[in-house]
């Protein structure tokens, strides 16, 4: 796999997303045709499928791949960075930290429009990241990766109690469990207008330092003998992890272990270059958060199926996985 030339992977992963968003504006509670799809796609609604799709589906399936894709870069970013093979978001306390900001946010600024809240969110990842990483450097050794786990473990544990206590505190428990539950259900166009050019931007931003990012993956000391400014470097990722996980929470609240598995399965087919891990994640992620999406929408249909069980269920698994080859998955 490794030997395939990066711009046929490349166009693989497009291919892959492209086939996963037709999938997912396809089914759910309602079959509707390809005709259909491509119809509501490219010209005005002319029956109740086509409006379906172009109302409910279609802005629901672009924040899935967006927000999956983002999660997923993330992920390869914070791996890459610690040189921990267990990073993601959600196991390092992002996601909680932007949860409780968020819920502190509906609490005490009630009539905050959706901007403050994606900057509630941003502050929140951040506090949650600091303490995670403070409170697993307190203990002589530095940061492992097991440490970091179990730090981040019970920073997010925290965190998604104050999330509740703010809810129970000021009557807004219906309001803050539909975001901490994590979901795409309600997502439209205002919301995405706000968010997208938010995770681009940090997208774009990372792909323009993945060369300094593989050499900060293999050690500080390497880094520096080849001339990196090592902390300004560090300091731009780790502003790059927060706008990601922030700008994804704000949409779809929690969501925990696509920035571990997508890296790690992207590795297999990438190697270790992060010029090719991140883009390709990017792909990977946006489809299987469109996948994952789609399963939700079907598996009980006509009822949904909670997102973050779905990625959960097989999230859970792949991180005892990793964890039973000490970190090497397919790296």
């Amino acid at each position: 796999m490794k030997n395939i030339s990066f711009p046929l992977k490349l166009i693989a992963g497009l291919l892959l997303s492209l086939a996963a968003f037709f999938v997912a504006l396809s089914f759910g509670a309602a079959d509707v045709s390809l005709r259909d799809v491509w119809g509501a796609l490219f010209s005005s609604p002319t029956n109740g499928n086509m409006l379906i799709i172009q109302e409910n589906r279609l802005p629901r399936e672009v924040g899935a791949f967006f927000v999956g894709a983002a999660l997923a870069v993330a992920g390869a970013i914070m791996q890459g960075l610690t040189r921990n093979p267990l990073a993601d978001p959600g196991l390092l306390g992002l996601t909680a930290g932007a949860n409780a900001a968020l819920a502190a946010a509906m609490a005490f600024i009630p009539n905050a429009n959706y901007a403050v809240i994606i900057i509630a969110c941003f502050i929140g990842a951040a506090i949650g990241a600091g303490l995670v990483f403070g409170i697993g450097s307190l203990r002589p050794g530095g940061l492992s990766p097991v440490k970091v786990v179990l730090a981040g473990a019970a920073v997010s544990a925290l965190l998604y109690a104050v999330s509740e206590a703010i809810g129970l505190s000021f009557e807004l428990s219906k309001q803050v469990s539909a975001w901490t539950a994590g979901g795409l259900v309600g997502v439209n166009w205002t919301q995405l207008q706000l968010v997208i050019p938010i995770l681009l931007a940090g997208t774009i931003l990372s792909l323009f330092l993945s060369h300094q990012l593989t050499l900060l993956s293999l050690s500080d000391e390497v880094a520096v003998g080849l001339g990196q400014k090592t902390f300004v470097i560090k300091a731009l990722l780790f502003l790059v992890t927060i706008l990601l996980a922030g700008a994804s929470v704000a949409l779809v609240g929690n969501m925990t272990f696509i920035g571990l598995m997508i890296p790690h399965i992207v590795r297999f087919f990438a190697g270790t270059d992060y010029r090719y891990i991140l883009p390709l994640s990017f792909f990977a992620g946006g489809a299987f958060m469109l996948l994952a999406d789609t399963a939700a929408r079907t598996v009980n249909a006509p009822f949904e199926t909670p997102l973050v069980a779905i990625v959960a269920a097989l999230g859970l698994p792949f991180f005892l996985f990793i964890v039973h080859r000490g970190g090497r998955a397919y790296s």
